[in-house]
């Protein structure tokens, strides 16, 4: 292990942003001044209307709201239990940076922190289990991204579980199902999540099969006055479709008839270049009955993408030829999490293909992508 050595804009700039992004004395001002009572401790819910925290028993009037997300699930492999590891929390505050870092899970996450560490000084070695990388992924999304995680250096394992993993002196050794080996003096678990049921699960609501709260997908009630929002549900983990659910549950306790729609929740692996994608991908498509129809576009032919010198990208947007609509996009690019916005209400909305082909996209702009590929999506179903 050796001490972190950031260039002097880096240090700056994480002294500056840590105490700001640990507190919440602002966003806890501004919900208290709406008149709402902030208790700080771990939360129980003892029945469908009481929750216990710091010895205070809080009884609801009219609906309890269980949105206490989930944590890193750690994988059950012979030997992990006596080993040291970093899950994303550690991983976020480094205290020293890893010569040598070992990756457990090719998921978002895993590939989000593998560069980053790459790019700080470390040599990153990615395990998966699965076929490949980026699973939830279109697999264009993997083999667009993956001549840049190999610039930076990072070797990636696929197909290739861990079977076991133990100390040899100061390196984590796994043991991969292949008979493979590789070994690192940190090793990073990031295999998924799971739900925080322990503050709930007593009062006797039900799970899915994977443990979440089961929740109505459009009222997000588990019980009449009780409801799921964010990651509990397990309908996403992401921060913007906590916040989503949140409104949606808001708006249903001041009597409207507000409903959840997942149709269009956008995803962002936040890599460089940026995976972005919304809605269902072509297998999804296929699996569900679509006349699909599929266009794929390289973003780096575009001015902005020579301007760059920006090569190894892509679009591919898939379409269902009897509504003449988009149903799911993917796009590989810098910024991608800034262009998927226009994406996000073509799926949405249903636009017609003839419509979204018709937008004027601003030159020099990377979005300019998506009018040529509306374009030849449009001419395809036409």
């Amino acid at each position: 292990m050796c001490p972190v050595e950031d260039p002097a804009s880096v240090r700056r700039d994480a002294r500056r942003g840590r105490p700001r992004a640990r507190s919440d004395t602002r966003p806890a001002a501004a919900l208290e001044a709406t008149g709402a009572r902030l208790f700080r401790g771990a939360g129980t819910l003892l029945d469908l209307r009481t929750v216990e925290v710091g010895g205070e028993q809080l009884v609801a009037r009219r609906a309890v709201v269980i949105a206490n997300g989930g944590t890193a699930a750690i994988p059950r492999i012979e030997g992990l239990d006596k080993v040291p590891y970093w899950t994303n929390r550690q991983a976020a505050v480094p205290r020293e940076l890893p010569e040598r870092l070992v990756v457990l899970g090719g998921g978002a996450v895993g590939v989000e922190l593998a560069q980053a560490f790459a790019r700080l000084g470390s040599k990153v070695t990615i395990v998966e289990a699965g076929p490949r990388f980026l699973g939830l992924e279109e697999p264009e999304a993997g083999s667009a991204l993956l001549p840049h995680l190999q610039a930076d250096g990072i070797e990636i394992l696929v197909g290739d579980a861990c079977v076991a993993v133990e100390m040899q002196a100061a390196d984590v050794v796994l043991h991969l199902k292949s008979g493979a080996i590789v070994s690192g003096d940190r090793l990073l678990i990031a295999t998924g999540r799971r739900p925080n049921y322990e503050a709930w699960k007593g009062a006797g609501l039900t799970q899915t099969e994977r443990g979440w709260l089961k929740v109505d997908p459009a009222t997000l009630e588990a019980r009449d006055g009780i409801y799921g929002a964010g990651d509990i549900t397990g309908i996403g983990g992401f921060t913007h479709l906590a916040y989503y659910h949140g409104q949606v549950v808001a708006r249903r306790l001041r009597g409207e008839d507000a409903r959840a729609d997942h149709s269009a929740v956008p995803r962002v692996t936040y890599t460089d270049p940026e995976v972005a994608s919304v809605g269902w991908s072509e297998q999804t498509a296929r699996e569900r009955g679509v006349d699909v129809v599929v266009t794929t576009v390289d973003p780096a032919e575009t001015a902005r993408g020579y301007i760059h010198d920006f090569h190894g990208g892509t679009l591919k947007l898939v379409a269902d030829r009897t509504r003449g609509a988009l149903v799911g996009a993917t796009l590989v690019t810098p910024r991608a999490g800034e262009i998927l916005g226009e994406l996000v209400l073509a799926v949405k909305l249903g636009t017609p293909l003839r419509q979204l082909a018709d937008v004027i996209h601003p030159f020099p702009a990377f979005n300019r992508v998506l009018g040529a590929a509306f374009d030849e999506l449009a001419a395809k179903v036409s």
